[in-house]
């Protein structure tokens, strides 16, 4: 059986590079994106030119009719979804809680948890017994951002209930949900928090005094994907330095 993925937010960091590195692996490979077009074609054509299969695909993943869409073409040109990555998200400018407004909250919320939820309901009516789903969660949910980003932590807090209940739920049909938990990558997503050297900023208070990267976060995807994992499910790995 080809092994199908869709990664979402796939046009940049974390979800590019998950991309790629599946695709070397004998993936066919759905690149998802909402506005990054151009990012999203380079990453097929970077798999295309190492003799790989994918196509990129637009939808906004928090919108139920878009999610619909996106794994119908899916099943259209590849067959049924049988992993499914789900790294799309967002966060905003560092702020307190106190000055958070409660439409920024709510579109954290909708955009990182509303967006998990529905693709992975898409995604187990198509899979077959033995497929595999990994969150792309955060560091976040554990440390909780105070003073930068508590509205993206407690998604990401969200995500994590959703990963290990919907583990249990689909144990039985041997599909497997797992999350990573990335802390201080180098990727341009901090530069849409208001600082783009933040990494740089807190590299001496990680233990192993550096940031991650983007492959090395993918590495863990797609071992999660992987058959070697296939005693794991329900498991959550944080990929932050020690931190």
């Amino acid at each position: 059986m080809e092994k199908v993925v869709i990664v979402t937010g796939a046009g940049r960091g974390i979800g590019a590079a998950t991309a790629i590195l599946l695709a070397s692996q004998g993936y066919a490979v759905c690149v998802n994106y909402r506005n990054r077009e151009e990012s999203a074609k380079q990453v097929v054509n970077t798999i295309k030119q190492q003799g790989g299969s994918a196509f990129a695909f637009a939808a906004n993943v928090s919108v139920e009719a878009d999610v619909q869409a996106l794994f119908t073409e899916v099943q259209q040109q590849y067959g049924a979804v049988t992993h499914l990555v789900n790294n799309a998200g967002i966060l905003f400018t560092q702020s307190t809680l106190a000055e958070l407004s409660v439409e920024r909250f709510n579109k954290v919320l909708i955009t990182n948890v509303t967006s998990c939820f529905l693709c992975c309901r898409e995604a187990i009516k198509q899979m077959p017994n033995g497929g595999a789903i990994v969150n792309v969660s955060s560091a976040a949910s554990r440390i909780g951002a105070p003073g930068e980003y508590i509205d993206y932590a407690a998604s990401k807090g969200a995500m994590d209930s959703l990963t290990k209940g919907l583990s249990l739920e689909l144990a039985e049909r041997n599909i497997r949900v797992n999350a990573v938990r990335p802390g201080f990558i180098d990727t341009e997503m901090h530069a849409d928090g208001g600082e783009p050297n933040r990494v740089q900023r807190l590299s001496p208070q990680i233990p192993l005094k550096r940031a991650g990267t983007a492959t090395e976060v993918a590495n863990s995807i797609a071992w999660l994907l992987s058959d070697e994992a296939s005693y794991v499910t329900g498991t959550f790995i944080d990929i932050a330095g020690g931190k």
